[in-house]
Formats: C-alpha cells, structure tokens, sequence
C-alpha cells in the first residue's frame, strides 16, 4: 500500500487542546500495556552505548508516549538516562505527572518545541516514539538533515504500519477507548464527558489511528531520506523491523549516529 499523507486532527492548531490531550494520554496507556515499549530498548541500549550520550531529547512526546517505560528499562539494563520531553502541543498536565514519578529523570519542556527546528544548545540523543509519521517526506528529510548537521545521534521508532493486523486493530479502538479511558491519567472530567456522553475522544483516536498507519514510512521509504542527506558521510544508519510479539505485526525503527 503506498503511503498516504492524509490530515490528522491532532495536527491541526484549530484543534481542542482538551481532545487532543485526552488522545495522546490514552495512547499512552496503550503503549503501556501492549509492552511494545519495551522491544525499542536494545536499540536505543546501542545507540547510547556507542555514541557515550547519557542524555535523551524526546521529540513530538504527545502524552509521554514509550518514555516512561524505556527510561525504566534502560536503568534495568544498566544504562542512566535522563530525557526532555517536548511538543508542539505539550500536553503540560501529562508531562508533569510523568515528570513529579520519575525520581528526577525525566522533565520537560512547557513550551512549545518544532521537532524542524530543535535549538543548537538542547544535547542529547533525539527519539520520536510513534511521531516520526506526522512529517511529509521534505520535512522528515530536513528533521534528518539537522540532526546530521548538529552531529546528535537520532532514533526513530513506530509501532503501527501500512499492514492488515494494524489496520484491523484500528478498527475496533473505539471499543478500546470506551473501556480504558477511565484508567487514563491524569483523569479529566472532560475527557469523560467527550467519550462517554459525546463521543469525540473515541472518534479521535479511531480517525488518527487510521491515517498514522496510512501515513508510516515503510523501511525502504526510510532509506530513501537519508540517502538523500549528503552531509551524512561516515554515519552509521541502522533501519529495519522488529516483531511486536507473536503477532505477525511490525515496528520500524531508524537509528543513526555520527563516527566518533
């Protein structure tokens, strides 16, 4: 299936700071539970490991996304990390709860951050969790380009792809949303208000789930961008698949550093 750039509502500056909030809280719920997590950690062990970065810029963050669970599962594997979270559209409510949990490891920035135009003095290693797909081929390019021009290593991983079993599960998330959204936190009387007597939040998350898969950069895609970067001499590009489980579904991630 070839890749679609279709809208997603999250995307929009019109859209409702609440709904939007009320999505990438779930989604992190989610992510939680599946334990997809952590399957990005002996990449990102890697990558941390070769590059000597202690330090974590997490991009495009929505509610929290994976880094709860990675910054956990890193310190298992003997690796201490402490990540920035940021946004475009921060979601301040969840990033502070994470933050106040996290014995010092994680904070975060309260205003808004353009993953296009990350500032020369924010170090560290660059991660997008399941955010990667929001940018069109030319702004995905320029992410790639900056972080090659800024010499910082960068990792990119999603869960969801152009495949059947993503897209089946899709279809039944509005279900997933009326039956989880009271365990979200923080809780928010709107976000129950906008799932179980007007259904927008279900809607959100069933319409953007949908175009995320449509919108994935396959690995061939992947590879395509960063051939294309031609200060990248020299560094290592790691890009490939790793099987959620049992299920015959697939993250892509992309991994790249510079030789040190």
């Amino acid at each position: 299936m070839a890749r679609l750039h279709l809208f997603e509502l999250e995307d929009q500056a019109w859209f409702p700071g609440t709904l939007r909030d009320a999505g990438t809280a779930y989604l992190r719920l989610v992510l939680e539970l599946s334990g997809y997590a952590k399957l990005f950690v002996p990449k990102l062990c890697e990558v941390l490991e070769r590059t000597g970065e202690t330090r974590i810029l997490d991009l495009c963050s929505g509610g929290g996304g994976a880094v709860p669970v990675v910054v956990d599962e890193l310190a298992r594997a003997g690796i201490e990390t402490t990540v920035q979270l940021t946004d475009f559209y921060p979601n301040r409510g969840a990033f502070r709860a994470i933050a106040a949990s996290s014995q010092g490891r994680i904070d975060y920035a309260a205003e808004p951050l353009d993953a296009t135009a990350v500032p020369g003095h924010l170090h560290g290693l660059r991660t997008f969790f399941n955010a990667f797909h929001h940018f069109r081929p030319e702004a995905a390019r320029r992410i790639l380009a900056s972080t090659v021009r800024a010499r910082r290593p960068i990792a990119i991983f999603e869960v969801v792809s152009r495949e059947a079993l993503p897209l089946v599960s899709i279809a039944v998330s509005p279900i997933q949303v009326l039956l989880l959204m009271p365990f979200v936190k923080p809780r928010r009387i709107a976000w129950l208000f906008f799932t179980y007597l007007i259904p927008l939040v279900p809607l959100l998350v069933f319409w953007d789930g949908l175009v995320s898969c449509l919108r994935v950069y396959s690995v061939a895609e992947l590879r395509a961008l960063v051939g294309g970067i031609p200060e990248a001499d020299g560094w290592t590009w790691d890009i490939g698949r790793i099987r959620l489980g049992r299920a015959p579904a697939y993250a892509t991630y992309l991994v790249g550093y510079p030789p040190r």
